[in-house]
């Protein structure tokens, strides 16, 4: 532990000048700084309850506890939740979502930090999202006898090369992690390929599925409608072109990157031409890109309203709209007609998730580096509910597909819905696997 600590300690010696940086011309890294290079945290338990630590990264991963934490808690209503997220926006969301339980920040991983974590903390329990295993903080958590488990838990392959080289990181990782609830069989055989054992992996689906929402006539889609005039004011009869009378058609990029949203500006900028009715809303994945997004659609001389400084419901929705808020791509999906999922185009991503809008029966367009949701992906392709394209030149010319034909998108729309109709389930295959950690916790107390 000391070793990684120094380890850290350069790397942060190394980056400071860059994270000084940004956190000036961010606002970034500032909150909660006490909490995560010294574990400085607090949970209230005055009954003395167990209690069960769920860490999620960001905001993605937030709202898949948003499905698992209120299930444990029905099944477990004798133990305490505490949530913990790494990211600002991901505190922010989980103050939201878990109002009633102790949230806090996730501590670095300097040993001190995380011995103060577990120790303010106390778990019994420590259930960790998808990949974020770190080394002093899984050996602290063994030695204090708190089994770790991983939900969700994936294995890319970029992270399945890197890991089959370091026989010694594996075990820095792997060893101390009692059980593994995996997405789908190809992680799990990937996790064997890297010396998991067979008695710690359990094939359980991906909670995201269980997570998606699809009711378009939630409180919250019917908000951001009413917010962003999701229906145009009536055209004068003698005005009227075959298109611009209708009710315009959305288009949601959702979880963009650096270059997509240049790509999807200047694709809409064309579409837009043969179809007037069509309006765009545009979704960066990260908010620190906000500002950046907003002067590229600047540029573009789009008509365009950001989402932040909407006071009052419009009158008529621009051509754009800039979603720059947390929490509401959700609510959004829930307004789109057609669907494109970011992070798909560069390469470098391996795509965000095209489960949630699938639930809402929303058709939609994602490019072939889809790593991250190759099951997912491949599955919703395979019933027809959405379309992958080879690159950025293909984009076109499938959205302007589905524009053009309402049956093409509703048939597609509705496959969607149902696959992800058939694969959920996984909440509750998760809760059992926790559920038999939990009993061995019980039997070893008892036998000591």
């Amino acid at each position: 532990m000391l070793l990684l600590d120094l380890v850290y300690c350069l790397v942060l010696l190394l980056l400071s000048p860059w994270l000084f940086c940004r956190a000036i011309r961010t606002g970034r890294y500032r909150r909660d700084l006490a909490a995560k290079l010294v574990g400085r945290v607090a949970v209230a338990n005055p009954e003395h309850k167990p209690i069960a630590w769920f860490h999620a990264v960001s905001v993605g991963e937030v709202n898949l506890l948003g499905t698992l934490v209120p299930a444990f808690r029905m099944r477990h209503p004798d133990w305490l939740v505490a949530v913990s997220s790494t990211t600002e926006t991901g505190l922010v969301e989980a103050r939201k979502r878990f109002a009633d339980c102790s949230v806090m920040a996730w501590p670095l991983d300097f040993s001190w930090a995380v011995n103060n974590a577990l120790r303010k903390v106390n778990p019994a329990l420590i259930v960790l999202t998808e990949s974020e295993m770190w080394p002093n903080f899984l050996e602290a958590a063994k030695r204090r006898g708190v089994p770790v488990v991983v939900v969700n838990a994936r294995m890319s392959p970029r992270s399945y090369r890197r890991l089959r080289w370091f026989a010694a990181a594996r075990r820095l990782l792997f060893n101390k992690v009692a059980r593994f609830a995996v997405q789908e069989e190809e992680y799990t055989q990937r996790f064997l390929k890297l010396g998991v054992a067979r008695g710690k992996l359990f094939t359980t689906g991906s909670v995201k599925y269980d997570g998606a929402c699809g009711d378009r006539g939630s409180a919250k889609t019917r908000a951001l409608a009413v917010l962003l005039a999701r229906h145009l004011p009536a055209v004068p009869a003698d005005k009227q072109s075959p298109e611009a009378g209708r009710s315009p058609l959305i288009l949601l990029a959702g979880s963009t990157h650096a270059p997509e949203e240049s790509i999807v500006l200047g694709v809409f900028t064309r579409l837009r031409l043969r179809f007037p009715h069509l309006r765009l809303i545009i979704v960066p994945r990260h908010p620190d890109r906000f500002e950046e997004v907003a002067r590229l659609i600047e540029q573009s001389s789009l008509p365009f309203v950001r989402r932040s400084r909407i006071e009052e419901p419009l009158d008529k929705m621009p051509a754009v709209v800039l979603l720059d808020s947390v929490g509401e791509l959700g609510a959004a999906w829930g307004l789109a007609d057609i669907g494109f999922t970011g992070g798909s185009l560069d390469g470098h991503r391996g795509g965000q998730s095209m489960i949630e809008p699938a639930g809402y029966g929303v058709p939609c367009v994602f490019g072939p580096h889809i790593w991250n949701f190759k099951d997912a992906a491949k599955r919703i392709v395979e019933v027809g509910g959405a379309i992958m394209i080879d690159g950025a030149s293909a984009l076109e010319a499938a959205l302007a597909r589905l524009i053009g034909d309402q049956d093409s998108r509703e048939s597609m729309g509705a496959a969607a819905r149902r696959l992800i109709r058939s694969q959920q389930g996984a909440t509750q295959r998760t809760l059992d696997v926790l559920d038999q950690v939990i009993g061995d916790v019980r039997l070893s107390r008892r036998a000591a």
